[in-house]
């Protein structure tokens, strides 16, 4: 189904942050050129020799730079990493070299956006009104293809919200993060198709991640992402989106916040930073295909009743770091 446009302006959420089963067996994904290490009593297949086989989310810079001479490193010298125990040793941030995704904004049911974050972070943040009865999610598929986790590709569905400690004022609020490019939300669904992603997000980050097959190609119009579905095998999402003509080169930061309940019960956020090397957005209803089959994930988005596309966001270059979980109460003794 395409989905209809109005313009407004709206931010794309990170990590965050999406088909909906467990891959409990590791043999599932163990194949050729593949070896198995231990994260958190979780045995993982990644590549063997493979920058996380080395390095552990901690390669040198100097390594980067020689396996891959096209990729500019300057802002990542000027970042620190540091060790952290996020239930499993590693550092953060988490540094992802090569990257592209699309990003589509959407209206959707404001009660039944509401009835999907838990009551304790309900009480922090709420989801934006843009008008009576309607909320916002953004949906956005990532293809990242060279980080410290190897490479792999992601779905991030979430809803649009206030920041915690600041007051909701629905529009007002939304157009102030899109004019200091720093967003806010709440993670609903993050599939991702290596079993190393799924478990550093869910041990990790507490984020709802699994495993699947996720699909990226692109043609001279447009990228296409395939989402399978877990139990059935079948392609259940396909989200397509329009290579937009000229986009800028212009260097662009952008922060995508999340808030959450972290695995001891206590409310946490995280966030990623991007620098957006090249970007374009459009509000026109033909940026976007989005067809929605009968799986899981299709349910579910369903269930959402999305409505008008907002803003369409195509990314054919950025670079991020990624930070590890903190506790919220940290940044609201702040506000």
């Amino acid at each position: 189904m395409k989905i209809g446009s109005i313009a407004v302006m709206a931010g794309v959420l990170m990590n965050t942050v999406s088909v909906f089963a467990w891959a409990e067996d590791p043999t599932e994904v163990k194949g050729a050129g593949n070896t198995m290490i231990d994260i958190a009593g979780h045995e993982v297949p990644v590549v063997a020799g493979g920058l996380y086989d080395r390095f552990r989310s901690n390669p040198p810079l100097s390594t980067i730079e020689s396996e891959a001479p096209d990729v500019d490193l300057s802002w990542f010298k000027g970042l620190k990493k540091t060790k952290v125990d996020i239930g499993f040793e590693s550092y953060s941030p988490n540094f992802y070299y090569k990257n592209n995704r699309i990003t589509a904004v959407f209206t959707a049911d404001l009660e039944r956006l509401r009835e999907l974050i838990p009551a304790e972070v309900l009480d922090k943040v709420q989801p934006l009104q843009v008008w009576p009865g309607r909320g916002l999610v953004a949906f956005t598929a990532y293809s990242y293809e060279y980080c410290d986790n190897d490479s792999y590709n992601e779905i991030a569905l979430s809803i649009v919200t206030n920041k915690p400690g600041s007051s909701n004022l629905g529009p007002i609020s939304l157009i102030g993060q899109s004019m200091s490019k720093d967003f806010w939300g709440y993670v609903l669904k993050l599939p991702v198709n290596t079993e190393l992603a799924r478990v550093r997000g869910a041990v990790g980050y507490n984020l709802p991640k699994w495993l699947t097959g996720i699909n990226r190609r692109d043609n001279d119009k447009s990228v296409i992402f395939e989402i399978v579905d877990h139990d059935t095998g079948k392609v259940d999402v396909v989200f397509e989106g329009r290579k937009l003509t000229a986009p800028s080169n212009e260097v662009e930061l952008v922060t995508n916040s999340f808030t959450n309940v972290g695995h001891d019960g206590a409310l946490t956020y995280g966030y990623a930073v991007s620098r957006q090397l090249s970007h374009a957005a459009s509000t026109s209803a033909d940026s976007v295909n989005l067809t929605l089959n009968e799986g899981s994930l299709s349910g579910f988005m369903k269930s959402l009743k999305l409505g008008k596309l907002m803003k369409y966001e195509y990314v054919p270059q950025f670079q991020s770091a990624l930070y590890a979980p903190e506790p919220l109460q940290s940044i609201l003794a702040t506000e």
